[in-house]
């Protein structure tokens, strides 16, 4: 069994990946990679837990994706001049990871420059060869023009399947309404729709809300209805004014919108073709409202698609969360917080949100215990490796618990009660009031900020614990959200649901409908193609034909037709 880094390696190794996460909005799984000098010892931490996050190490005359240097600055250049000879449009992402120095020689390539906030392009060896040091913080400039570029150019399947659109003449003079995070990837689709020939409409939510991606969009021509700085009541009078004009199709995020619409522009339902929801959470009160018969237009379940769940969910979710609530820890004192390398974990909920956050949280390194109400999920989560308990017993002597349910309530005013002081709590997803915050107010607990994006809820009698980005979604409130392949993969389910409620809006049910296998079947396929990977079609057994029954007989026992009764 191989043996744990050490901490000191591991932290290092973990601060090196989570830098090169918020500096790119990139993903690791799925993604090959190398590793080029340094201590063996280093490597191994590194090797681990790369590996632990699902990307896999290149064969040695594969090219990678992106090249971890970590030794010598001599070994490096000779090794990116190796990688950088590659077709066009295959990115590489040169990761300078030196633990103590720099271990990418910068200047040897000629002059970079900037391609996003923390992003170095070396355009003297290639246009598709960037370069990352993780050594440094990235820029504070929020540059949403270059972060909106380098979105796109990592979204090729959202691309495509908007191309599709545009070509085929689907959304001119359509209006669609789009209400989600407001961040660079969140505006490609905007723009990707647009260019399709679509009339586009932005909301988004205060929380929620990239102020200076929202007016890269206002300059590029899109109505936006939304602000960072927005009250509860300003952020409704946004919502409805984006709804006053009219959309005939609404992108939703946790359905806010389309309930909204319900609610207080009734009369607006009859004139739209439907909406597509990308959310569990908010597909939920969906489905009530459609077994009610009160569901005045048909949804498709976005978030139900294999090629969304599967990915964005569970990969997404899982690194970009635990990423983002480990780098708001590591703004806190050591004393203030219980978080620890090789410390122990509470994930609430195994759906593939938290499986996701459990599996990246044991790559680095922690000791995770699941809680879950639904028992075969939570044996599905001990044959992951993960512990399992009742939450309220299982936050006890946890150092970090992170919510993954995307329900009401979930960290509720016991769970707070019991779990350690001093322990840190993080919402992956989520809805409001998944953490209990107004029952300990009203408790007596006090709520003061102790760093950005950190508050400390202490209880009259002293019991404390830290509450991340205001127990909303911590990817989202306190860093970039998803990461950007995961997105183009959601997005382009989104495009196909678009595509859906063009052709057949009215012919769908007033109800919760399911996405065309097609749709999933078609966005799989091409982002294994802008992956460089393919699969198998379909094999039909030889002289069946499409329209013939199957053989239902056994031939187990010999061939059936020779079977005669006495």
């Amino acid at each position: 069994m191989p043996q744990r880094p050490d901490p000191a390696r591991a932290a290092w190794a973990s601060a090196a990946v989570r830098r090169f996460a918020a500096a790119t909005n990139l993903l690791v799984a799925a993604r090959t990679y190398r590793i080029v000098g340094g201590d063996p010892r280093d490597t191994a931490a590194l090797d681990a837990l790369l590996t632990g996050l699902g990307a896999r190490p290149a064969e040695p005359h594969e090219p990678v994706d992106q090249l971890w240097c970590v030794g010598d600055p001599a070994e490096s250049t000779a090794a990116v001049e190796r990688e950088a000879d590659r077709p066009r449009g295959a990115t590489l992402v040169v990761v300078d990871a030196g633990r103590y120095v720099p271990a990418v020689d910068e200047d040897a390539f000629g002059p970079v420059t900037p391609a996003r906030p923390g992003v170095l392009a070396v355009p003297a060896l290639s246009d598709d060869v960037f370069l990352v040091s993780t050594g440094r913080d990235p820029e504070d400039d929020p540059a949403a023009a270059a972060r909106i570029r380098w979105a796109r150019r990592s979204m090729p399947v959202s691309r495509a399947v908007a191309a599709e659109l545009r070509d085929g003449g689907l959304l001119r003079g359509t209006r669609v309404g789009v209400s989600m995070v407001l961040e660079p990837k969140t505006a490609v689709l905007v723009l990707l729709l647009r260019d399709a020939g679509a009339e586009v409409v932005v909301y988004a939510h205060a929380d929620e809300t990239d102020d200076a991606v929202a007016q890269a969009l206002r300059d590029a021509g899109v109505p936006v209805h939304a602000s960072s700085t927005a009250t509860t009541a300003e952020q409704k009078t946004l919502a409805l004014a984006m709804l006053d004009t009219r959309p005939h199709v609404l992108l939703d995020d946790g359905s806010h919108l389309v309930r909204l619409a319900h609610q207080e522009r009734p009369d607006l339902l009859p004139t739209m073709l439907g909406a597509a929801e990308e959310t569990t959470s908010g597909l939920r009160p969906l489905r009530t409202m459609a077994a009610r018969g009160t569901l005045g237009i048909p949804v498709v379940a976005v978030n139900d698609a294999r090629s969304k769940t599967f990915f964005d969910n569970r990969y997404g979710t899982g690194q970009s969360t635990v990423a983002a609530t480990l780098d708001l820890v590591d703004g806190l004192a050591s004393s203030a917080h219980r978080v620890r390398p090789g410390g122990s974990a509470v994930v609430a909920g195994s759906g593939p949100v938290g499986e996701g956050v459990a599996q990246v949280l044991r790559a680095f390194g922690f000791r995770v215990t699941v809680a879950e109400v639904d028992p075969v999920r939570a044996l599905q989560a001990r044959f992951a490796g993960s512990a399992v308990a009742p939450l309220v017993d299982a936050v006890r002597d946890a150092d970090l618990v992170m919510s993954a349910t995307g329900v009401p309530d979930t960290i509720d005013h016991a769970v707070l009660r019991a779990a350690a002081a001093g322990a840190v709590v993080s919402v992956a997803g989520g809805v409001d009031h998944e953490v209990a915050v107004e029952d300990a107010l009203a408790a007596g607990a006090t709520r003061v900020p102790e760093a950005p994006g950190v508050e400390r809820l202490t209880w009259p009698d002293g019991h404390h614990v830290l509450l991340l980005a205001g127990g909303a979604g911590v990817n989202t409130s306190a860093a970039e959200g998803n990461p950007v392949e995961i997105m183009d993969l959601s997005f382009a389910v989104q495009l196909g649901a678009v595509r859906m409620l063009l052709e057949h809006g009215d012919e769908l049910d007033r109800a919760v409908v399911p996405v065309d296998p097609a749709v999933d079947e078609a966005t799989a396929r091409a982002a294994l193609a802008a992956w460089g990977s393919r699969c198998d079609p379909p094999v039909r057994p030889a002289g069946h034909l499409p329209d013939r029954e199957p053989d239902v007989r056994t031939h187990r026992f010999g061939d059936p037709s020779t079977d005669h009764r006495p």
